[in-house]
């Protein structure tokens, strides 16, 4: 009797009804081999498994299992893994871990990096790869063939195969999956940088597919809606860099949004995805050959990250990419790694014609802003104060802050002078005005005598009505520098400052906030302001400081610190002004007003 096979889904009686109708089919054959064929006596036989499977079933019971021998033969492949398996490869910088279900990344760890909980950080999401893809899994336009690319088991091979599950780099890795249909070739070098050599292959009946390796699923330290929310798909061109969220709305231009499964022609130097602080960037080794799809799905999470059971969930935009070269098999390089200044202006992409670093560097990857120039400038004298005089980044801002008011002390001594001279010549000013209060605004050629009148006591006094307004229109650039320095640069990353963790993020006591509107309100008291009558007076010294204030509540802590500091070091230069012969003789001169007032 052949052998059988117990199916669960058979149920309890399954076993015993296989036999019963085995031997009732059995005993069918003799007789009918005894009574029909008599004259012509046949060697008795076995029953075959069409019998078998052609009997009748009763109603209700499960189908019989045919015998293993006879079950038709699956396609077998001619590369394929048994089991899955995983390597892990590492150097100074990272520790990858590959699985050949896929021939994907399941973990990237940064080890000079920490998340908030202080381990090393992972940069594969993991709640957006479970819907979007994991790391360096294959994108092609065929859902189906993309779905068995990413799910197969590949063979795996390594440069150095008797060093166990563990490899150093530099070393190499690739995978092999073959059968009847598709062929697959992926491979990996490695060497002690954050850059990763890609290769890949893709043919189908003997025919190339368009494949491409992709980095699908954002970035790991994104796991709140803030942080989905700075989340850039970035890519560089012949024109230059662009950096485009999941979603933006604009007021003069049309709105725009990544559309998911997207493709982007090239030629591209690099393309990849960004968030604050890391970036996945691709740089294909033929760039005038390459193309780009944009990946974005909408990923529900839950609200309170530190609650995934929690009920309240929000909706997400995490964004990916898939690079490579549509006519071809992909040969590109792979930038996993911090959006350090240093670090992104060593890495080099390919050049037009293919040429190994010719093409530009990846700093255009950090968005600087309208002052990127300027705020380039800034981060680069911040970063070699703190490398070579306090190797502090607090007290970095703070020394940094004194040089920059030490360098504009000659147009904040102008300003101080202005405005005494200002408050000096305030009653013939207010004479002019009151000889004119009389006339409407409509009456132009009262105006413009106003106007003639007061610019020739100005000019008879020396005073220049533009030099008050120079220093605070330059602190505008500077606090929007700051402001993009400390908000994109990786290195002030949880940089520790007295009582503050992270300079990069706001003030947890909010003391800087608090420090900004005590210390601007009394440089707004300590300096004169003429021109301005007293109810104004009062609410510029209110005022100002509480929009200050609430501008460095929720803002990067080293932003207040600077504006603290600054504030700071003006009402030292302004008490400074004071105490000279110009300062005392306003002094005495404002005292002299108020007590003819008082009379």
């Amino acid at each position: 009797m052949p052998e059988y096979q117990h199916r669960p889904d058979q149920g309890p009686t399954g076993d015993k009804n296989f036999m019963l109708y085995m031997v009732m089919a059995f005993l069918l054959v003799m007789l009918l081999s005894q009574f029909l064929f008599k004259s012509q006596p046949q060697p008795s036989q076995q029953p075959t498994p069409a019998a078998t499977q052609n009997q009748p079933q009763p109603s209700g019971t499960p189908p019989v299992l045919a015998p293993k021998n006879t079950a038709p033969t699956p396609p077998v492949a001619t590369k394929q893994a048994q089991s899955e398996a995983e390597t892990v490869i590492e150097n100074g910088l990272y520790k990858i871990t590959f699985t050949n279900h896929g021939a994907q990344v399941k973990s990237w760890v940064l080890k000079k990096y920490k998340d908030d909980k202080g381990n090393p950080l992972e940069l594969v999401n993991a709640h957006a790869a479970a819907q979007m893809g994991l790391p360096l899994s294959l994108w092609t336009y065929d859902e189906g063939l993309r779905k068995k690319l990413n799910d197969v088991l590949y063979l795996q091979n390594s440069e150095n195969p008797g060093s166990g599950k563990t490899l150093a780099a530099p070393t190499s890795l690739s995978f092999d999956y073959a059968d009847q249909d598709v062929t697959i070739h992926k491979s990996f070098s490695f060497d002690h940088s954050y850059v990763v050599k890609i290769e890949t292959s893709v043919t189908r009946n003997g025919v190339p597919v368009q494949a491409y390796p992709a980095w699908p699923s954002s970035l790991g330290d994104q796991v709140t809606a803030a942080g989905y929310a700075t989340g850039r798909a970035v890519w560089r061109t012949l024109d230059g860099v662009q950096r485009q969220p999941a979603a933006e709305k604009h007021f003069f231009k049309a709105n725009s949004w990544v559309i998911g499964g997207n493709t982007i022609p090239g030629p591209f130097y690099s393309a990849g995805v960004s968030d604050q602080y890391f970036a996945a960037v691709f740089m294909p080794a033929n760039p005038q050959s390459s193309a780009m799809v944009t990946l974005h799905e909408p990923l529900e999470i839950p609200k309170d990250p530190s609650n995934p059971q929690s009920s309240e969930k929000e909706i997400v935009h995490p964004l990916g990419v898939a690079v490579g070269n549509p006519n071809a098999a992909t040969h590109t390089e792979l930038f996993v790694g911090p959006k350090a200044v240093d670090v992104l202006d060593s890495v080099k992409s390919y050049g037009l014609n293919g040429e190994p670093g010719a093409g530009p560097d990846l700093e255009g990857v950090i968005d600087f802003g309208t002052f990127g120039w300027f705020a380039k400038m800034l981060f680069r004298a911040l970063n070699w104060t703190h490398d070579h005089l306090v190797p502090n980044w607090g007290w970095a801002i703070v020394l940094l802050t004194f040089i920059i008011n030490l360098i504009f002390l000659p147009l904040r001594l102008t300003q101080m002078k202005t405005s005494l001279k200002m408050q000096k010549i305030q009653p013939q000013a207010d004479s002019i005005k009151k000889k004119y209060e009389k006339y409407g605004l409509r009456d132009q050629e009262k105006q413009q005598q106003k106007q003639q009148e007061l610019m020739a006591l100005y000019k008879t006094e020396g005073v220049n009505m533009y030099s008050g307004c120079l220093p605070l229109l330059l602190q505008l650039p500077i606090l929007w520098a700051f402001y993009a320095v400390l908000a994109n640069t990786v290195e002030l990353r949880q940089a520790g400052w007295l009582w503050i963790r992270d300079l990069s993020a706001a003030d947890p006591w909010h003391l800087l906030p608090v420090l900004t509107v005590a210390s601007m309100f009394i440089v707004q008291r300590a300096t004169p302001q003429p021109g301005i009558d007293a109810a104004q007076r009062r609410m510029m010294n209110v005022m100002m400081p509480l929009m200050f204030g609430f501008m460095t509540w929720t803002v990067a802590s080293g932003l207040a610190l600077y504006w603290a500091t600054s504030n700071a070091i003006s009402l030292l230069q302004q008490w400074a002004m004071n105490q000279t012969r110009l300062g005392r003789e306003i002094k005495e001169l404002q005292l002299k007003r108020l007590r003819k007032k008082n009379k």
